[in-house]
């Protein structure tokens, strides 16, 4: 085996129940749950056992819930003794990447990014953007399809998933003709993404300035492992470069491919996927089928990937 990463999903991993199963049988994982309810003053083991879909949706809830069921099922890979090479995460991932990596405290992430997630809703007002994803076409004719469109307000790519998956964001008019132009010139499907508001585009710049007064009161530690950057799929190369990278992370496009092929270039052949969900191991497995992809978020998901690391 080669290298390991543990990587970590974003917005759109919800669902009610998770992270239950690991949290009743590994106190360590409960611990974290209740240690995001001390810091938030509301009742996560509530919201991440049995919320309705409706309040997982809701930002300023999704964010500091993935963060919390992602940390928790990372305690019993933490117990096991085995120890990734790089991390990275998808947008919101990147603050648990961090967490692991130890740069700050889950105790300070779940704070801050329920702040963020308020933040990002808050950017711009409900039913005046969105996200769609445009698959079955290249970075190239993504670009050209937005520049087609931008005579209708603001449209741009803001997360290379995987090849042929690029999603786009902007003002509702302005991604529906983009999305029409793309079907137009050959894309496979255009899928609208169930979200609050565009993500990642640079409509969400107020979010920056706000997540970057926030992040002046966070206290970071040395890095134990690498990060991956969404900003460049690089490491990130200092402690005094991450509050940095964060911020320009909330109105820049979401670099996942490049991340994963770097990752892939420094030696990794094994992708952890921890927390709720498998889409970045649909991802992964997108950009090159030879690694393994395996992922924790139930008991069995465990049982097997552990199996597998522990050969």
């Amino acid at each position: 085996m080669g290298k390991i990463a543990f990587v970590f999903p974003g917005q759109g991993a919800q669902y009610t129940g998770m992270a239950k199963e690991i949290c009743e049988r590994y106190p360590k994982a409960m611990e974290i749950v209740k240690a995001a309810s001390d810091a938030l003053g509301i009742d996560m083991e509530e919201m991440l056992f049995r919320g309705t879909d409706e309040e997982l949706r809701i930002t300023e809830n999704t964010q500091p819930a993935i963060l919390t069921a992602s940390a928790a099922c990372l305690q019993p890979v933490i117990e096991s003794g085995i120890e990734a090479d790089f991390t990275a995460g998808l947008s919101l991932g990147e603050y648990t990447a961090h967490v692991y990596s130890g740069t700050f405290s889950f105790t300070d992430a779940v704070k801050l990014v329920r702040k963020r997630g308020k933040f990002m809703q808050e950017a711009v007002p409900q039913g005046v953007g969105s996200m769609t994803a445009i698959l079955g076409m290249d970075r190239e004719e993504v670009l050209n399809v937005c520049a087609l469109a931008k005579s209708y307000g603001i449209v741009e790519p803001v997360n290379f998933n995987c090849p042929g998956q690029i999603v786009i964001a902007g003002e509702v008019k302005a991604v529906e003709k983009a999305a029409e132009i793309a079907l137009e010139k050959g894309a496979k499907r255009a899928v609208p993404l169930s979200v609050s508001a565009p993500f990642h585009s640079s409509m969400m710049a107020p979010a920056g300035e706000k997540l970057k007064a926030e992040l002046e009161y966070i206290n970071l530690r040395k890095m134990r492992i690498p990060v991956i950057a969404n900003v460049n799929g690089e490491i990130v190369p200092s402690e005094s470069q991450v509050k940095d990278t964060l911020v320009h992370q909330v109105y820049s496009p979401v670099l996942w491919e490049d991340s994963v092929r770097n990752m892939i270039a420094k030696g990794v052949d094994t992708f952890v996927e921890i927390g709720p969900g498998k889409v970045l191991s649909g991802f992964i497995k997108k950009v090159d089928r030879n690694v393994t992809a395996l992922n924790v978020e139930d008991i069995s998901s465990l049982e097997q990937t552990l199996k597998v690391l522990k050969g």
